[in-house]
């Protein structure tokens, strides 16, 4: 038997689609707020975004963690639904936060500049097989 129950899975499946649902909604929306408000110039929204995820997720999992007794139902909508479909810097940042809180400022570093190196150097990679591909 496996550990995974098929009622279990399809409510996981559903509490993450739900509060994937809102997250990508709420970046889409929020998204096109900013470009009205502040013009497409600069990305806003996504920094707005960015920052905004990151700020609901370290609140959220510091309550979940350390204040609040949060289901796992709710930390897996919230963390892992809307956040990660609202903005995956927030994992980011959180993830790095947390190394760093717990002394580990090689790995933190590491994490930090590693990831923003590489997702850049990735998109440029990405970006250059694209013009590539013959079509």
């Amino acid at each position: 038997m496996s550990i995974f129950s098929r009622t279990s899975s399809v409510s996981t499946i559903l509490i993450l689609a739900l509060g994937a649902t809102v997250g990508a909604a709420l970046r889409y929306y929020g998204s096109l707020w900013a470009a009205s408000l502040f013009g497409p110039a600069f990305p806003y929204g996504t920094l707005i975004i960015n920052v905004s995820g990151s700020f609901i997720l370290g609140c959220f999992l510091t309550l979940a963690t350390e204040r609040l007794a949060i289901s796992p139902q709710l930390r897996l909508l919230v963390a892992t639904g809307f956040c990660g479909s609202y903005t995956t810097f927030s994992t980011f940042s959180y993830e790095a936060v947390g190394l760093l809180t717990k002394g580990s400022y090689l790995a933190g570093g590491a994490y930090l500049l590693g990831s923003v190196a590489l997702g850049v150097a990735a998109v440029v990679a990405g970006a250059a097989l694209a013009r590539a591909l013959p079509l």
